[in-house]
Parts: structure tokens; C-alpha cells; sequence
């Protein structure tokens, strides 16, 4: 339940569709007797949808939460156990139809994931994403993680995939449970987490929440 209201509380509430609800609603005046006030909406919604569109102030805002978090020093022991990645990074409408992995604007967690693979032989590489489709069900992101990560060079024996979470909460705590059953987590042990730069400060929480301690790798 609280996964669909969290859902529902993040559509109302984005900017995108505050500016939206702004013109509907003015266009809706327009035709009343509060006409005025409906050209006001109108404008104000236009020249609040130009400036977020077309000026550098988006990138403006969400810089703090990109720069919040730097990435972790590899060059200090231990030697990390595993890197997780969080899901996000398919577009599973879209990779179903097509039945190949469709990656989004977020791809750079899965590059990131076949990259430190590489340099890191010895590392676990965890994947943690379901299915979050409310109105349709696609199949869990671990699948299409699957395929990628093993086409990329990374063996399949080094992935652990848990594929019931649906929000960044759902990965912390299904992850952790996961890890922990499998022994691979404990004193020593040095998970990093791979999401993008401006999911880090919610992922940490997250993970701080559930008691995981992880280290950030935007």
C-alpha cells in the first residue's frame, strides 16, 4: 500500500505536473466567470514550464544532491566485496517488445557495474530491481540486468539478482536480506553502491535505514 501511495504522492507532486494542473486549471477559468484569473494561471504556468525547460535552472537545482556525495576511494583497503547497482537504468516496456535489454537515461549504473567488473575480478556484482509497473507488469528488471551484465563480459556465477523490489526502499531491505542469507555480508566485507549521482542521497538513506552500510559510487 504504501508503495502505491508513495507512487501516486510523486506524480501529483513533481514539478511537471504542478505546472500542468496550473495551465488546465486556468484553461478551465478562462471559460468562467473568473476569466482573469484563469489568463493568470495560464501565463504563470507557461513561463514556469519556458524556464524549466529551456534555462540551466534545473540543472541549476539538482546539482547540490549530485555534488552531495563524492565517489568512494578504491585505492583504500580492504579491497571491495561486491557492487551493488539499483535498478532504474531499463526501460522494460520497451525491452519486453523488443526482447534485448532497452536501456534509458540512467545507463550509465550498468556501465559503470561492467567497468569496476572488470577491474575488480573478484567482486560480487548485486543487482536489486522487480517489477515497479502499476498499471502493467513488464517482468522484474533482474532479467534484463541479467542478460546485459553477462553479455558485457561479467560471469554469470559473480551476479546475485534480487528481483522483488519495486522502490529504492524495497531494494535496502530485499538486498540486505538477500546478502545476509548468502553470507556475504560481515565485519570487512565493503559493498559500493552504483546509482546515479542525484539518487545517491535518497539510495544512502535508504540503506542507512536498513541498516546496510554501503559506500557511494555515483
Amino acid at each position: 500500500m504504501f508503495f502505491y501511495l508513495a507512487k501516486g504522492l510523486w506524480f501529483l507532486l513533481q514539478p511537471s505536473t504542478l505546472i500542468a494542473l496550473l495551465i488546465g486549471y486556468g484553461a478551465i477559468l478562462i471559460w468562467t466567470g473568473w476569466a482573469r484569473w484563469g489568463r493568470r494561471f495560464v501565463t504563470i504556468g507557461a513561463i514556469l514550464l519556458l524556464v524549466a525547460g529551456l534555462s540551466p535552472l534545473g540543472n541549476a537545482l539538482i546539482m547540490p544532491l549530485e555534488d552531495r556525495f563524492p565517489r568512494a576511494n578504491l585505492s583504500e583497503p580492504p579491497p571491495p566485496a561486491g557492487f551493488i547497482i539499483l535498478g532504474g537504468a531499463e526501460d522494460r516496456l520497451v525491452g519486453s517488445a523488443r526482447r534485448a535489454p532497452a536501456l534509458n537515461e540512467a545507463a550509465e549504473r550498468m556501465v559503470e557495474a561492467a567497468i569496476l567488473a572488470r577491474l575488480y575480478p573478484e567482486a560480487k556484482i548485486a543487482f536489486s530491481g522487480g517489477d515497479a509497473g502499476i498499471f502493467y507488469k513488464t517482468g522484474n528488471e533482474a532479467e534484463g540486468a541479467e542478460t546485459l551484465l553477462t553479455a558485457l563480459g561479467v560471469s554469470p556465477d559473480r551476479l546475485i539478482l534480487e528481483a522483488k523490489s519495486r522502490d529504492t526502499y524495497e531494494n535496502a531491505a530485499f538486498l540486505k536480506e538477500e546478502l545476509t542469507r548468502l553470507g556475504d555480508l560481515g565485519p570487512g566485507k565493503r559493498w559500493l553502491l552504483i546509482t546515479s549521482a542525484y539518487h545517491m542521497p535518497r539510495a544512502i538513506g535508504a540503506f542507512r535505514q536498513a541498516g546496510f552500510d554501503v559506500e557511494p559510487w555515483p
